[in-house]
């Protein structure tokens, strides 16, 4: 079967493999048609990624085809395609124990930790499988994403009315925004780049935007009347942003975490502690977050369609893989077709 190594960083082997046997008791085999490209997978090209060794194979935002059950699975049946949950959990430590599947403390993700889903066929824990009967597969592809912002606002615990502040206009601050509206919150939107800040008020609505600069503080306050923001979202993933974070935050307000990079974050202790401050990190997802995202995306309250930008063959993703890490190129979400 085709299969898409991630060798090194900045480069990508197709080669061929042999595909899965059936599935045991519990798994189901899949049949890989949609992947989408996000930041985790930019940032292992690069070689930047937290978490990550070569060889490996990408692939975790997923919309598939159900080949074959195993024994007991009932969730499934042969035919149906689905997003899959792409974090397998080991079910028994503390966090699982307590619902915090998303962390597991023994946590693999598919295509970062664990060999994912550039490929033909894989096999997996058939209740990492989400079906639905109205959605295509390029909107399965996009649940994963979706999961992250859904998991992000749920945490931060977002009440109607406020005033949220969402650092980064890519993919992943467009999901926090839309689950930041979808919850009734004012969404103010900040970047660096007026494009994608162009795109978020297309895409999802958003009617306030800062352009991030010299001035950005003073525009907070004159769009808060010097409130700022009890709810601040970081994510871009960059460390001058995310330490530089905390000045936005509103007097006993909350900073959230989304994106991560490889090194410490340092913040001034008073500060901190003057502004009462609580910080959080926000990790992958949980099974509720995609069964409630599949019924907004099938009600038609969220539409991702104007977020796929950009799409490729397997076979043209080596080639095209680099142009889509440029600015100029100005994507927000590419999809692979297998």
């Amino acid at each position: 079967m085709k299969t898409l190594i991630l060798d090194e960083p900045g480069r990508f082997r197709l080669t061929t493999t042999d595909p899965p046997g059936s599935p045991a008791p519990g798994e189901a085999l899949i049949r890989v048609k949609r992947i989408g490209i996000c930041g985790t997978d930019l940032h292992a090209y690069r070689g930047k990624q937290p978490f990550f060794t070569y060889p490996r194979i990408l692939g975790h935002e997923l919309g598939v085809e159900v080949v074959e059950v195993g024994v007991g699975v009932q969730n499934v049946s042969v035919g149906d395609i689905c997003a899959v949950e792409p974090y397998l959990n080991c079910g028994s430590c503390f966090s699982c124990r307590n619902g915090k599947t998303n962390c597991c403390a023994s946590l693999q993700v598919l295509g970062v930790h664990t060999d994912g889903g550039m490929r033909e066929l894989i096999l997996v824990p058939a209740r990492k499988l989400h079906p639905s009967k109205k959605l295509t597969l390029e909107q399965l592809a996009l649940v994963e994403t979706l999961g992250i912002g859904a998991h992000a606002v749920q945490r931060a615990e977002v009440k109607p009315g406020e005033t949220v502040l969402v650092f980064g206009a890519g993919p992943i601050g467009l999901t926090v925004m839309t689950f930041a509206k979808i919850t009734g919150a004012r969404v103010i939107a900040a970047d660096v780049n007026a494009g994608r800040l162009e795109f978020a008020k297309a895409a999802v609505g958003i009617e306030e935007t800062i352009l991030v600069g010299d001035n950005t503080l003073s525009d907070l306050e004159k769009a808060t009347n010097g409130d700022l923001s009890p709810a601040v979202f970081d994510a871009t993933g960059n460390p001058q942003s995310m330490m530089g974070a905390f000045q936005f935050v509103s007097f006993g307000g909350r900073l959230t975490f989304v994106g991560l990079f490889q090194g410490d974050v340092t913040f001034n202790d008073p500060f901190f502690h003057r502004r009462e401050l609580t910080l959080l990190s926000s990790r992958n997802a949980t099974p509720s977050d995609f069964t409630n995202i599949i019924k907004l995306m099938e009600s038609g309250e969220i539409d991702t369609n104007p977020w796929i930008t950009h799409q490729a063959d397997i076979a043209d993703v080596e080639a095209k893989f680099p142009d889509w890490l440029l600015p100029e190129s100005k994507v927000i979400k590419a999809l692979v077709h297998i």
